[in-house]
């Protein structure tokens, strides 16, 4: 296996090589060697304008619906949507059937293997059920990367204060999205103009709001460590702001489409933009905007969702909230706003994200084992039923032409180029 990558612009923070535009030569999954030019023959080459490699990207919040909803995705179809978009590792949650609540369930997770590495997060209680605690030491040492009840939300305040109590003893991390249900149990999308104009139901902001202040209050009791993900109102990261000055363990990380979209796009009655947490106002997406600049925001997490056409192609109020996002995490970012760099974007899919969750350390240099994504921000792709590798199709950006594509992904020794 011999991998030349010409000409492309090394992101890595760690490495001596940030911001260099160099060659890169990898065998047998090693860097063997990086140049200015090298002129080495290799089994393959990559070379087009406009590349950039990267550390592996991490995604810390995706669902691979198997075991249990093996239609809409499984582990195998997630890898490989994964890896056409840039990533090597990501995090799956809990949400299946049967649920990833003891070992048994991590270790058929860990089982699957390839240039993917995928993360089970455990749940934090049995079945998800938010009632008694999961085995979550037996997950831990079985391989889960965190723990967390995914869309079930853990409405319980003593069961979220023993869960951060006892993820202490071996320094684990919970996940969870804020949002309490009964506030926002019955509503559909976000509670504002377009909800009331239209006559559907709304969630609050203040669902997320007083439950990202409730998590704050007992991270701070319990002096653990969280992490908040899917947050999407301009309240909520202001709060997350404030714990982070104060030194709290508590990070965070946004959706793609959190950034990207407002709740404007709902006026259609259109179901592909029915999420959860659900698309807020212009001022909350630029608020989430502001904290990325900032550097308020650890990750972006991509809340890959997939869906069967038959929860979405319904009336709205019965259709299913997610939307696949994977496999277009680089169209989707590289739209949002002129402000962040690609430099920033990256540092969000890499290096943060392995610091936070302890994952392996990497580096792009010499001699290092190559963990890398390839990418072009200006080359131009169809995204339609015969390059979409997950089987769910409920994306806003399906069936269009998009700017900006992953040429090639590199990991455990193991390379695969998208054509």
């Amino acid at each position: 296996m011999q991998l030349l990558i010409k000409k492309a612009t090394i992101l890595c923070a760690s490495s001596i090589y940030h911001l260099k535009k160099k060659d890169l030569l990898i065998k047998d999954g090693v860097i063997v060697k990086i140049a200015d030019r090298i002129t080495e023959s290799a089994t393959n080459i990559i070379d087009q304008k406009n590349t950039y490699v990267s550390l592996g990207w991490v995604d810390v919040y995706a669902d691979f619906c198997d075991p249990g909803y093996e239609h809409q995705e499984t582990i195998n179809t997630g890898m490989e949507a994964a890896c056409a978009g840039g990533f090597t590792d990501v995090f799956i949650i809990p949400n299946t059937n049967p649920t990833t609540s003891n070992k048994s369930a991590v270790e058929y997770i860990k089982n699957h293997t390839g240039i993917v590495n995928v993360h089970p997060i455990g749940a934090v209680s049995k079945n998800i059920e938010g009632k008694d605690l999961a085995e979550m030491n037996d997950m831990h040492a079985a391989g889960a990367v965190a723990f967390s009840d995914g869309k079930k939300t853990i409405q319980d305040s003593g069961l979220m204060l023993k869960a951060l109590q006892y993820v202490k003893t071996f320094d684990g991390v919970i996940i969870e999205i804020p949002e309490d249900l009964g506030i926002s149990k019955n509503g559909l999308m976000h509670e504002g103009t377009v909800s009331t104009g239209i006559g559907v139901q709304g969630k609050p902001a203040l669902a997320e709001d007083i439950h990202t202040y409730r998590n704050i209050e007992l991270l701070r009791y319990t002096q653990s460590n969280i992490h908040l993900t899917g947050i999407s109102t301009k309240k909520s990261m202001d709060l997350i702001r404030q714990a982070k000055k104060q030194h709290l363990a508590v990070s965070c990380s946004v959706s793609p489409y959190h950034l990207l979209y407002n709740h404007t796009q709902l006026e259609s009655y259109n179901s592909i933009y029915k999420v959860n947490p659900p698309l807020r106002t212009e001022e909350d997406r630029k608020a989430l905007i502001k904290a990325v600049e900032d550097g308020i925001v650890d990750c972006i997490a991509s809340h890959h969702t997939p869906q069967h056409i038959d929860n979405k192609q319904v009336e709205f109020a019965y259709a299913k909230n997610g939307m696949i996002t994977l496999q277009t995490m680089l169209n989707m970012l590289t739209q949002v706003s002129e402000h962040i760099t690609l430099e920033k974007w990256i540092a969000l899919l890499t290096e943060k994200p392995r610091e936070l969750f302890k994952l392996k350390k990497q580096t792009i240099a010499q001699g290092t084992t190559a963990c890398l994504t390839v990418f072009n921000t200006t080359s131009d792709w169809q995204y339609d039923q015969s390059s979409n590798k997950s089987l769910s199709q409920n994306s806003p950006l399906y069936g269009q032409p998009l700017t900006g594509k992953i040429l090639c992904v590199v990991n455990n020794h193991q390379y695969q180029i998208h054509e």
